[in-house]
């Protein structure tokens, strides 16, 4: 087992003086720690093509072992098998299942879209979250998922069209310059991010680009997506802003910063998930571990 100590010395130094400036000695332990597991495979039924029932007795069936998920009834810890042997199966290539990392389902479920909603996901590749909102509304309704970069928008495409999701419609913009005045019933922004909640130690690639330098260009980028959400949702209406890190400048600053400035107000999220902490009294910090990212989830109505 590798120590704080030798977990320090592997990730960059300014990212480690973040954590400790930002968070109780227990915790900034916790996320080391939590960056040090190594992580198990997590999925989701796709219920507009198969049901959890058919799922666990299929993989009983063909001895894959999982454990369910308190939180949320569709989805699945695979405890023997890894991405690439799930991808060999037929159930996921008629994409019955969805690999989807845990905190990845929480922006969706704290949202809570329903049947006959309008609903934007600002950017929405590859897809992970808009095809669980479409199950959440059973097909019925409509969301637009926009993305700005040309590669991934054709994975989101993809994913769409494999995951049956037709309610869906596609668009290739920037998310800063949408024109959808006041639309949306809701809004789902997980925003880019520096991605330090999805750090894996033994991974280099996951944490060797991060700086300081990234982290405050991402926050300028973030208040302008947050404006676009905010300008595109009616009056009333509810956006989740959500971000795989694990900084204030990306986190609790923007959600401030958005309250201040665009006329909103902070809900409170009633779920109970392991490892996750207050912030603001209201949002939510996911804590990294051995079945989930770090991740951060604010729910904010407009006035």
């Amino acid at each position: 087992m590798v120590s704080i100590v030798q977990i320090k010395n592997k990730l960059p130094m300014d990212f480690i003086e973040e954590i400790y400036s930002t968070y109780n000695q227990r915790i900034s332990d916790k996320i080391l720690m939590g960056i040090d597991s190594k992580r198990l495979t997590t999925l989701r039924v796709n219920t507009l093509k198969y049901d959890i029932n058919s799922l666990t007795k299929y993989f009983d069936k063909v001895n894959i072992e999982y454990d369910k998920v308190l939180w949320y009834d569709d989805a699945l810890i695979i405890k023997n098998a890894n991405e690439s042997e799930l991808q060999q199966l037929d159930i996921y290539k008629n994409g019955y299942i969805y690999i989807q990392s845990l905190s990845s389902m929480i922006p969706p479920l704290v949202l809570n879209p329903r049947e006959g909603e309008n609903i934007l996901d600002l950017t929405a590749a590859p897809g992970s979250k808009t095809t669980q909102m479409a199950c959440m509304m059973h097909n019925k309704g409509y969301i637009l998922a926009n993305e700005l970069n040309k590669i991934r928008c054709e994975k989101l495409k993809y994913n769409v069209n494999m995951q049956g999701a037709e309610i869906v419609e596609i668009t290739n913009k920037d998310g800063t310059e949408l024109n959808y005045k006041e639309k949306f019933d809701k809004v789902l922004l997980d925003t880019p991010c520096s991605g330090e909640g999805r750090f894996i130690l033994e991974d280099e690639n996951t944490y060797k680009t991060w700086s300081i330098k990234q982290v405050n260009e991402l926050a300028k980028l973030q208040k302008k997506l947050i404006k676009s959400g905010v300008d595109s949702l009616k009056n009333g209406g509810e956006i989740v802003y959500s971000t795989c890190t694990l900084n204030k400048k990306e986190n609790e600053e923007i959600v401030d910063w958005a309250i201040k400035n665009l006329k909103l107000e902070l809900l409170d999220i009633d779920l109970k998930i392991k490892d996750s902490i207050k912030i603001l009294n209201k949002a939510m910090q996911i804590l990294p571990n051995e079945t989930q990212e770090g991740f951060f989830i604010a729910k904010l109505r407009k006035i």
